[in-house]
């Protein structure tokens, strides 16, 4: 009979000499840490990542190729679309766009408006973000915080614009709409109970050692490696980088009001967490600035050949529905010059970019859309690989990439 004892003696020294392989795992497009259809391809070294390789185009919908069949106006509803955090980011963006290549100036009551409604949105997409960024590493009360937060938000937005989410809010030369009369109050009634929330949600995360032991030195990336990916936003200034496209290059009345740039240095996880969260803040000065200095007036421009007159006078007007009518109808519609124009607004996650180039038809030639989750998403690579998988979430999270407006 065998000897137990001997043959397990004779197998133990050939366990050294047991070959190894790496691991080829999928990341995505169906898993709950991607918030979305993202997918990465990864090489594991037991749970050690060797290489990563990010595949996009799950989501894609052609929204630049659509932007060629629809007027300027109409391309305001794909723009909800391609950001669903922060549509309203999306439409003042593009709307923006569209006036510098058409030579429009929006009047200065639009223009405040404009900016309390993208801050707000900006408040709305960051607090999301870090109580996501929370729930992906345990700690599902702050999503929930966050969530709650964000409802009151649409409340706002839908007294507003009609829509909590997909909001069409904007048109060439201004809004659709004045706000309502009690805007002021319906803003300060979520603004003024947002700062214990935010100290809330930091005093439960910042000092928390499970939370900063998973984001502290974890996702790493120089100044350099941040400017050489194009990255911009929260993920570049937390690299030390004090880009700002509200500073950059003013657009609104963001010249008129004051606010500080927060910068980190360190560059990972934990650092781009902070940085939304003193972006919140300085968001809120933000609109009580607006909000104080606010004028009367127009919120739109009185140049009817460009911008849709009120719809009220359009029913009461007949001049003001001949302009209508000329500008929504097939085949006339906005003649702007040839040419073409970049514009650029800061969205969120960054330096939102719009395109356009018109050969002075009412329909655009061709649209092209620089969304901030495209350059910050290449980086993902770069911070994952020698790192552990359970890293990949976290790293993920802190991103914030947004799979609609990745892939376009």
């Amino acid at each position: 009979m065998a000897n137990p004892v001997e043959d397990i003696r004779q197998i133990a020294p050939k366990a050294t000499s047991l070959a190894t392989q790496s691991l080829a795992l999928n990341l995505g497009p169906q898993h709950p840490a991607t918030h979305g259809t993202l997918r990465f391809k990864m090489e594991l070294d037991g749970e050690t990542i060797r290489s990563c390789t990010p595949e996009i185009g799950f989501l894609h919908t052609g929204f630049e190729k659509l932007g060629e069949y629809r007027n300027y106006n109409q391309f305001v509803v794909i723009t909800d679309r391609a950001n669903y955090l922060s549509p309203l980011n999306n439409n003042i963006g593009f709307a923006i766009a569209c006036e510098e290549l058409f030579g429009v100036t929006v009047p200065p009551r639009g223009q405040y408006v404009r900016v309390v409604l993208a801050e707000l949105s900006r408040i709305a997409d960051h607090v999301v973000s870090v109580g996501l960024q929370a729930m992906d590493l345990g700690a599902f009360s702050v999503m929930l915080w966050a969530f709650i937060e964000r409802e009151k938000m649409y409340d706002v937005f839908e007294a507003t614009t009609g829509a909590r989410l997909t909001t069409s809010w904007t048109r060439v030369g201004g809004i659709f709409r004045d706000v309502p009369a009690d805007f002021a109050d319906l803003v300060r009634g979520v603004t003024s109970k947002l700062p214990p929330v935010i100290e809330e949600i930091e005093f439960m995360l910042s000092k928390n050692k499970i939370f900063k032991d998973r984001t502290v030195g974890v996702g790493t990336l120089t100044r350099e490696q941040a400017i050489s990916y194009g990255m911009t936003g929260p993920c570049m200034r937390a690299c030390g980088v004090a880009y700002d496209v509200r500073k950059s290059r003013p657009y609104l009345c963001y010249p008129e009001l004051n606010f500080e740039i927060p910068v980190r240095t360190e560059g990972d996880v934990f650092a781009r967490y902070l940085v939304r969260l003193e972006e919140m803040r300085q968001s809120l000065s933000i609109i009580e600035q607006a909000l104080q200095k606010m004028p009367e007036g127009p919120v739109c421009s009185v140049d009817h050949k460009v911008a849709l007159p009120p719809k009220d006078l359009v029913y009461q007007d007949m001049e003001s529905l001949i302009h209508h009518f000329k500008i929504v109808m097939p085949g006339h519609g906005i003649t702007p010059p040839r040419g073409e124009v970049y514009s650029c607004t800061e969205s969120p996650n960054g330096e939102l970019g719009f395109y356009l180039v018109s050969d002075g038809t009412g329909l655009p030639y061709r649209v092209r859309i620089r969304p901030p989750s495209f350059y910050n998403h290449q980086a993902f690579p770069a911070q994952v690989e020698g790192r552990m998988l359970s890293d990949a979430v976290a790293i993920l999270s802190s991103m914030n990439v947004i799979a609609g407006e990745l892939d376009r």
